[in-house]
């Protein structure tokens, strides 16, 4: 009898370890991570990417990640090019020199 009893408890446990694992499992994305990942995939139009990577975080934590992203685009581009960020952008975005 307590062997049955044994048994299911131990099937019972054996469940629940699995669904905590399960659920350690589904990685989180952080912003800059969702940033990187919808950009690159605009930059390659695979929209099917851009679909899930919307989901990783709220849209305000994307639209913050993905200004963060081009300030610092335009950062390294300017210093690379030893230029000013404002030109670099205005550059990018095929404006006139100001």
């Amino acid at each position: 009898m307590f062997g049955s009893v044994r048994k299911s408890i131990g099937r019972f446990l054996d469940s629940l370890r699995t669904e905590t694992a399960a659920q350690e499992v589904k990685r989180t994305h952080n912003l800059f991570e969702a940033a990187a990942a919808y950009i690159s995939a605009c930059a390659e139009d695979d929209q099917e990417q851009i679909d899930e990577t919307v989901t990783w975080v709220s849209p305000e934590a994307l639209s913050f990640g993905v200004s963060e992203l081009a300030c610092r685009a335009v950062i390294a581009l300017a210093r690379e090019r030893d230029e000013s960020p404002q030109t670099v952008a205005r550059s990018l975005l095929g404006l006139p020199a100001a």
